[in-house]
């Protein structure tokens, strides 16, 4: 079950923030000339991405936002000179590369930190209405994508002859109008502003020529263009060409695509691959839950009777439907989560927990449905009676299926029920019958009413949860900001123990060694020589570098000195992280001196 229904979903996107420099909650001796965010995937930026602050909550006056050394997972503000001393707060705004506008705040600070600072904004700092409204927009593009793909499906291939306009042009118009409102929306959405900007010329220019406004206008297009497929008249006579198929494929197709290329499946790893599954997740939600609001409405149409062949094959359809979904989704649940852990961990992991429950139940409605489809396609045999007899119609497959009509019932019916009575569906596999002759019976269409009913209404709750997990971070990407924050979270500094023996008496102890922070960029060292009896001791000489094996880096002296009982340096610089060699030489006399080795970290 947890296949289904998640790759509309399903992705590692959502960017997460795993380094920023300076470094939260640091202290510096000088002021920084810029501040750099590093996040797991690529990002843009706004106008106003960065908002420094002072200690007493004044903004300062940066430069322009821009990707630091041209890596598109960064983004970078210049820092004006003279900053002054005291503790700076850091608010940030942009947005990953599925579209989402991510945002954060940390502080630094300069010289000591102050006894006061300015309030860090909440991480998902925006306007409530501008949000809201950007939901429930998508929410209505969803529902409008999938009534007018489902409904010319039911259509086209399903071949129903009874009229659908209204259907097509609500799902039509749903989708136009609330494309439109994205295409307002998104700029207060990225921005966390509000309503007001949604009509700001300069903020609308700006959503144009982004990728999320070129996919919403390219959205527009297709529906203009949908509205050249013929889905009525042709059909009364004749099936669809395939002219119309084509185009009505083509369409569907690009509607899906326009949906890939700005969610989830446009960012994090195997971008072809997930766009992929994405579209053809989309498209089989679609059929399958358009479809049955299509089937439902039908079948309250007593004056437009659906025959057992449309029936017949829109369930195989709905199968083929359930069949890409749990392939799709089996990919997506793992790019997505990343992990099993994160099912119970996250909230993405339990949102789609919730959405297994749901399509659970969509399932055993869809169960339900094909029982009833089978009994419909059940052939049956005609039975000739003497009139004022009671007819039975028997099922092929033996009397024990014999429906009995009660003589009263004939003489309801008439002198034509009198004689011979043949009752058969009407309708041939492959033809595109949907006429009286091949009605269901009362019987039939109550209890195919009642199980696709349930199928909408489960399916309308799926649809909504789907919309829900789109806008939440997928379990992977909510991993990797955790592990970037539980990094950020170590001490900061690490104590290594170094024993040392130079090989003559009493000319063996411990050296003590503090590096701090222990990460890239500026760090001190501290060291302590611990004698033989556990006191502190004293060396003539004490030096300390740091290699980097890996990078061929190093080795760098750490340029310690004697500071009358323990020795130091400020003025260390580790240009890269990983695991260091250090190397300790202790000189105890004029001749005797020994070199010891230890691996450290520096994240």
């Amino acid at each position: 079950m947890l296949v289904l229904f998640t790759g509309v979903s399903g992705a590692s996107a959502h960017a997460a923030l795993t380094g920023t420099d300076p470094q939260d909650g640091s202290v510096l001796k000088s002021a920084p000339r810029r501040v750099t965010l590093t996040f797991s995937e690529s990002i843009g930026l706004l106008d106003d991405s960065f908002r420094v602050l002072t200690p007493e909550n004044r903004r300062v006056h940066t430069g322009a936002p821009s990707h630091a050394d041209g890596r598109s997972d960064t983004a970078s503000v210049t820092l004006p000179r003279g900053l002054g001393t005291g503790t700076f707060t850091v608010a940030w705004r942009v947005v990953s590369a599925d579209s989402h506008p991510v945002s954060g705040a940390f502080t630094f600070s300069i010289g000591k930190p102050s006894a006061t600072a300015a309030p860090l904004p909440s991480a998902a700092a925006g306007d409530p209405a501008s949000t809201a409204l950007y939901d429930i927009a998508r929410y209505a593009a969803y529902s409008g994508l999938a009534l007018l793909i489902g409904t010319a499906t039911f259509v086209l291939v399903c071949g129903y002859r009874g009229s659908v306009r209204r259907l097509l042009l609500t799902g039509w118009w749903t989708l136009l109008g609330s494309t439109l409102a994205l295409l307002l929306l998104r700029g207060p959405y990225e921005r966390g502003t509000g309503l007001v900007d949604a009509f700001d010329p300069s903020i609308l220019s700006d959503t144009l020529t982004s990728r999320p406004g070129i996919v919403l206008v390219a959205r527009l297009a297709l529906l203009a263009a949908a509205v050249l497929v013929p889905l009525r008249a042709p059909l009364r006579d004749r099936p669809p060409g395939r002219a119309v198929l084509a185009l009505g494929g083509v369409l569907a197709l690009g509607l899906a695509v326009t949906w890939a290329a700005a969610e989830h499946a446009s960012a994090g790893i195997q971008v072809p691959v997930a766009m992929v599954s994405s579209v053809l997740h989309l498209l089989a939600m679609a059929v399958w839950l358009g479809g049955l609001t299509a089937l439902l409405t039908a079948l309250h149409r007593p004056a437009e009777p659906v025959s057992p062949a449309v029936v017949t094959r829109f369930s195989r359809l709905a199968l083929a439907s359930v069949a890409v979904l749990a392939a799709t989704g089996v990919y997506q649940s793992w790019r997505g989560l990343g992990s099993w852990d994160a099912l119970t961990s996250t909230s993405y992991g339990r949102l789609l927990l919730v959405k297994v429950g749901a399509v659970a139940l969509l399932l055993a409605g869809a169960a339900l449905s094909r029982r009833w489809t089978a009994r419909l396609a059940a052939p049956r045999v005609a039975v000739t009676v003497p009139a004022g007899r009671v007819p039975v119609a028997v099922p092929a497959g033996g009397p024990g299926e014999a429906e009995a009509e009660t003589d009263g019932r004939l003489k309801e019916e008439g002198p034509e029920a009198e004689g011979t009575r043949d009752r058969h569906d009407g309708a041939t596999e492959d033809g595109h019958d949907g006429g009286a002759g091949g009605a269901i019976d009362a019987g039939h269409r109550q209890g195919l009413r009642r199980s696709v009913l349930a199928e909408v209404t489960v399916g309308i709750l799926v649809l909504v949860i789907t919309t829900m997990l789109t806008g939440t971070q997928p379990g992977r990407a909510a991993e990797e900001a955790a592990a970037a924050t539980a990094a950020a979270d170590r001490p900061a500094s690490s104590t290594t123990l170094v024993p040392f023996d130079v090989g003559t008496p009493g000319g063996h102890g411990k050296v003590q060694v503090e590096l701090s922070p222990g990460r890239v960029g500026e760090n001190s060292v501290q060291a302590v020589i611990i004698g033989p009896d556990g006191g502190i001791a004293t060396v003539p000489e004490l030096r300390i570098t740091f290699t980097l094996e890996s990078q061929k880096v190093g080795p760098i002296d750490a340029e310690i000195t004697d500071k009358g009982g323990y020795w130091t340096s400020d003025t260390l610089t580790l240009p890269l992280a990983g695991t260091w060699t250090m190397k300790t030489t202790v000189r105890t006399t004029d001749i005797d001196q020994v070199t010891v080795e230890r691996k450290v970290r520096v994240s």
